[in-house]
């Protein structure tokens, strides 16, 4: 029976490895230390905490004769600024910086919530400035409300125009927010059980939504702050809002909404329509759903749905939709961990596809990669190192369109039937996935061309992480312990030994040359082969999984 019990024993190096590789976006060699041997529930709440992020705003450094700098925090137009394609690209290297300074469940969840109330940052969402106020907020209820961000969402200036809800009024209806927040961001649609009936609603459903939602209106120089989260919203066009009665249908138990006609009373219609929404079984089970796909496995048996998905949703109401209370259940419990049946490694650990996004962040956290401080090297940071090589090049070649989903509907790896998290994995994505790690050791892009500035070093890793360095067997085992969900066996640690050794020489030759190069600090011959064998290993199968 799968089970929600909390795990019983504490955490061994592979539960810390499945717990830190599928909760954040950064994790050391030192924090598996500290994780392996604390309880699943000790670990799990270690997570839950998050400091402010280390940086505030982004800064663009261009024009070089006069940057823009920290453009974001401007009193003039966001539109007025050029370069909005560049600076979207800047904002998600902000973002991303932030992620890979905590290990932290924040922005595991906050990119959760992205593929929960999608926009397309270069399709449709305006100028930067508004994709920028939608990442905060995001940020703000990563680890907070579900239903709150639901209805903080529905005035956010860049989904207002992303979904065209900016453009919907009482005498000329847009229903594009309304279709996809029933049907993508909230309820879902359920069966089709007849015409215009999707079970969990209909098209009278949406055609009522999009009244409720009219009139609402971005406001498109942030003036309107919302006092909740201190973050630019739109605002409400009395004038524009339809104050008619508004009827659902039978699968809202034929609801009737009171028109309303002033501001405040408007934001009231909007609460009741969540509220509403809200109350259906199925939204939480929608949700949580959603969850179980991004943090545990994309599919699963009706045992699941019945142990799992449906307790995990009574959580969720009884909390009055609260996101950690769901989600520090399902990382604590013995069915993440595989530990609920006979066969622990049959089913959870190593059974998802790693995005492009956590393919990177692994990377770059446990071999802590050095790339330049934003804070003190804008240019090189910003638009150098993340916006020509990771944002440009090797997001696009591995498939995964940072931040811009190709639909509303998000990225498919977390919603297309049936083949989910594979496709991070194709043909199409494999030279981007695999040129990344020959890039950033090489310092430069071998996907397309360029100093990346940035630079992994081999030596310098081993040398400070792995604790039998001399021996080639246990140096393998050590990394990939660091890196991959399972143990591998001798066959394979064959394989990766002929990157140390060539074939027919005995297991000393490595021992001795890396005795040499501690004694004479003589890298040349040790880091061709490192080199190598870190190449192999990270583009190896095993560590494409988590």
């Amino acid at each position: 029976m799968a089970s929600l019990n909390p795990l019983g024993s504490n955490l061994d190096l592979r539960k810390a490895k499945h717990l830190l590789r599928r909760a954040t976006f950064n994790f050391t060699k030192e924090q598996l230390d500290t994780f392996t041997g604390m309880s699943a529930t000790a670990a799990v709440n270690s997570l839950t905490t998050a400091s402010a992020n280390t940086l505030a705003e982004p800064f663009d450094p261009l024009p070089t004769d006069s940057p823009d700098g920290f453009w974001t925090s401007s009193p003039e137009l966001p539109n007025s600024f050029n370069g909005q394609g560049r600076k979207r690209a800047q904002i998600t290297a902000w973002w991303w910086y932030n992620a890979m300074q905590q290990s932290s469940l924040k922005h595991k969840l906050s990119f959760f919530l992205h593929t929960s109330f999608t926009v397309g940052k270069d399709s449709g969402v305006g100028a930067s400035t508004y994709f920028f106020d939608h990442l905060n907020l995001l940020d703000f209820y990563a680890l907070g409300n579900l239903k709150t961000l639901a209805k903080k969402i529905t005035l956010d200036n860049g989904m207002l125009d992303y979904l065209d809800n900016t453009q919907n009024n009482k005498n000329n209806p847009n229903e594009n927010y309304a279709r996809e927040y029933l049907e993508l961001f909230t309820v879902l649609k359920g069966e089709q059980i007849g015409e215009g009936n999707y079970t969990n609603y209909t098209e009278i459903d949406i055609q009522q939504a999009a009244k409720i939602f009219s009139g609402f209106k971005k406001r498109a120089d942030r003036s309107d702050i919302d006092a909740d989260t201190n973050i630019p919203m739109g605002y409400i066009n009395i004038n524009q809002h339809d104050t008619n009665d508004k009827t659902f249908s039978s699968a809202f138990n034929n609801q009737i909404i009171t028109g309303k006609s002033s501001e405040s009373e408007i934001f009231d219609e909007l609460d009741d329509f969540v509220e509403m929404v809200f109350s259906q079984p199925e939204t939480a089970k929608a949700y949580c759903r959603k969850l179980y796909r991004y943090f545990v496995k994309s599919e699963w048996n009706d045992d699941v749905e019945t142990d799992i998905i449906t307790p995990l949703a009574q959580i969720l109401i009884d909390n009055d939709y609260e996101i950690l209370p769901v989600v520090t259940t399902l990382l604590s419990s013995e069915h993440f961990y595989d530990a609920d049946d006979s066969d622990p490694t049959d089913n959870i650990i190593g059974s998802i596809i790693k995005s492009p996004l956590q393919l990177l962040s692994e990377i770059c956290s446990m071999f802590e990669l050095e790339y330049p401080d934003p804070s003190t090297e804008a240019l090189n940071y910003y638009n150098n190192f993340f916006v020509r090589f990771i944002h440009n090049h090797y997001f696009q070649a591995a498939g995964m369109e940072f931040y811009n989903p190709d639909s509303v509907a998000g990225y498919p790896a977390y919603y297309q039937q049936p083949n989910f998290d594979r496709y991070w994995f194709s043909s199409n994505t494999l030279i981007g996935r695999y040129k990344l790690i020959e890039s950033l050791i090489e310092g430069k892009n071998t996907i397309g061309s360029g100093i990346i500035y940035a630079k992994l070093d081999t030596v310098k890793f081993v040398k400070n992480k792995i604790v039998n360095a001399a021996d080639p067997n246990l140096i393998i085992s050590e990394i990939t312990d660091l890196l991959y969900p399972e143990s591998i066996d001798s066959d394979r640690i064959n394989y990766f030994k002929s990157f140390l050794i060539d074939e027919g020489f005995p297991d000393y030759y490595w021992t001795g040359v890396w005795n040499q190069y501690l004694n004479d600090n003589d890298d040349t011959t040790i880091r061709t082969r490192l080199n190598a064998l870190v190449i192999a290993m990270i583009n190896a199968a095993e560590f494409q999984l988590m």
